[in-house]
């Protein structure tokens, strides 16, 4: 929840036009099921403001690198794409992992556990709750820092404008591994 709104907040501050929602069209209970939150980025006007999934991704975030293995991560992106994997392992080892890696253009690892530690996130317990410690804790920060140093969504000043952790979001920046495929 933190990486989407946070990175649709650091958006509109480049005058973009942005929108962060939930994904709930397979995920009827949510709970303790992987979770599928997108964020829309647009120099226009966003229109159609009820569309409840991205069936076409530029960028896809894994927060728990676990689910590379089981899920199809990249479903529905088109050639060219990004990913960005909260992982203390390498680009190469990841990608062994992901069937259809030819559509990538750049996989981002970052390892965000080690650079929050034990920081935790409370969502004042239900759906829709905010973080009550500020937008940007825990694993997010590094993960929004790594994505800033492997795309051109967002500005590393922007996101540390909107984010509470600035320092994990600085450190995420740095040590993001990139690599691109093409």
């Amino acid at each position: 929840r933190d990486i989407a709104n946070g990175l649709a907040h650091a958006a509109e501050k480049d005058g973009k036009f942005t929108q962060a929602f939930d994904n709930y069209v397979d995920l009827p209970d949510r709970v303790n099921v992987p979770l599928r939150k997108y964020a829309r980025i647009s120099d226009e006007e966003i229109e159609e403001r009820y569309e409840y999934e991205n069936e076409m991704p530029e960028v896809v975030i894994v927060a728990d690198a676990t689910i590379v293995k089981g899920i199809n991560i990249l479903r529905g992106m088109e050639k060219g794409g990004t990913l960005v994997v909260a992982t203390d392992r390498k680009p190469d080892e990841i990608l062994k992992f992901i069937p259809n890696r030819d559509l990538l253009a750049t996989i981002v690892c970052v390892d965000a556990k080690a650079i929050c530690g034990d920081q935790t996130v409370d969502f004042s317990g239900s759906e829709g709750g905010v973080d009550s410690v500020g937008l940007g804790q825990g694993i997010s920060a590094p993960i929004l820092g790594a994505l800033a140093r492997g795309t051109n969504l967002v500005t590393l000043d922007n996101l540390a404008a909107v984010l509470k952790n600035t320092d994990a979001l600085r450190k995420g920046h740095e040590q993001a591994v990139v690599k691109s495929l093409n």
